[in-house]
């Protein structure tokens, strides 16, 4: 145990680089890059290896459902969606990208990578701050950044006078949890370009794509929003995405309606789970990994996300989407954030029930919110229960339903 406790103390090493964010010449590590680099060997050559199978890193899932697994990523995997990334995103020569998605989540979607192929600047962060967001896209002269739905609702917040004096186009890739249509509309109206994507630990990142099309631009502002809030088709490296039911694996009908579970193949899904064989037969079986995430197939063959299957309400026989809760939530001005899970009943099965955060000076009360719902959803959707406060959250910005879930069946 004392030698246990001994290794904990042990400080990591720290490599220091420019510091656009605080005083020039602060410094928290040991060396700085450039002395760091020289101290390398010059003997040493880096190369792919000659079986591009082998392990590159290992990333841990977001643990949203409370149970996070090591996902090992190979060379091949990540050198392809390394550069997907950079043609889905047409980044094209030298962008300057924001890192306000966490480089730990999925080895920053690939994006380190990425920037180095297409030679482009990396603008870091100490924390996610929206002044500080805004503040760097101006100096530096920001034209690409990743992050959450919860990032960009923080960015639509920030008072006005922070946002003012941004001249360059700036590309927003999002993903992470279904964004609101609201929110998308929202950052578009701020001149923002949003790029909605989709994809999960496993897949190294972003795997489809909202991609956008000339016709869209003559629709109403709030019908584009709608539309970029689909997850899309299948960025250019993956092999083949399908939405299908989870037990025969048959494709389900491309209606918009019917609801299956949404399955990728290809080499830039991961190679496995760590020292965990029966999870990842479970994952890869029939062939296909099983993404979790429940949509409906449109007819263009763009994709929609329903909900988790975990997170579907079964209220009364009736499926509710969270998701579609969640949207009509973030549409009432006095909300921030939102979230809704099932709470156990012992009449209907299970009930919806709301977590909010609302915005800064806003009051509303549990009523308004509910007849809000019932006024924008078929009755028997909108939530039941109402909770106030902060919504607890996972490193990366997702909100971790499991935890909300055991809240709602305590009230």
């Amino acid at each position: 145990m004392a030698a246990a406790a001994k290794e904990a103390e042990v400080s990591p090493f720290v490599v220091d680089v420019e510091d656009a964010t605080f005083k020039a010449g602060r410094l928290i590590g040991e060396i700085e890059y450039e002395s760091f680099l020289e101290a390398g060997s010059q003997l040493f050559e880096w190369g792919l290896p000659e079986d591009e199978w082998q392990s590159i890193t290992l990333n841990y899932t977001s643990g949203t459902t409370g149970n996070p697994k090591g996902v090992v990523y190979h060379h091949r995997g990540a050198y392809l969606n390394a550069m997907s990334n950079v043609v889905t995103w047409d980044m094209g020569n030298h962008p300057v990208y924001l890192w306000t998605l966490p480089m730990f989540h999925c080895n920053g979607w690939c994006f380190p990578w990425s920037i180095a192929a297409s030679a482009g600047t990396n603008v870091c962060l100490r924390s996610v701050l929206p002044k500080t967001i805004f503040k760097l896209i101006k100096s530096e002269k920001v034209d690409h950044f990743c992050g959450a739905p919860t990032v960009l609702t923080m960015l639509i917040n920030t008072p006005e006078k922070h946002k003012k004096g941004i001249e360059q186009t700036v590309k927003v890739m999002t993903a992470g949890a279904a964004p609101p249509a609201s929110v998308i509309q929202q950052m578009e109206e701020m001149g923002f370009s949003v790029t909605h994507v989709y994809g999960l630990t496993e897949t190294y990142g972003p795997c489809t794509v909202c991609a956008w099309h000339e016709e869209w631009e003559d629709l109403p502002v709030e019908e584009q929003a709608v539309l970029r809030a689909r997850q899309g088709v299948r960025s250019a490296m993956l092999e083949n995405l399908m939405v299908a039911d989870p037990e025969t694996m048959e494709p389900m009908p491309k209606d918009g309606v019917s609801l299956g579970e949404v399955f990728m193949r290809g080499n830039n899904v991961m190679k496995g789970y760590l020292k965990n064989p029966s999870a990842t037969e479970e994952a890869f079986k029939g062939g296909w990994f099983h993404s979790g995430d429940l949509a409906v197939w449109h007819e263009d063959g763009y994709i929609d996300i329903k909900d988790r299957s975990k997170d579907i309400i079964i209220s009364g026989g009736e499926n509710i989407s969270t998701l579609e809760v969640e949207s009509v939530l973030y549409r009432h001005p006095a909300i921030f954030e939102a979230a809704v899970v099932a709470k156990k009943d012992d009449v209907w099965g299970e009930k919806p029930c709301a977590f909010v955060t609302l915005k800064e000076g806003q009051q509303v009360t549990e009523k308004d919110i509910i007849s809000f719902c019932r006024e924008n959803l078929a009755h028997y959707k909108a939530p039941k229960f109402v909770v106030f406060g902060d919504l607890p959250k996972t490193s990366t910005g997702k909100i971790q339903k499991f935890t909300l879930r055991d809240q709602a069946d305590d009230i």
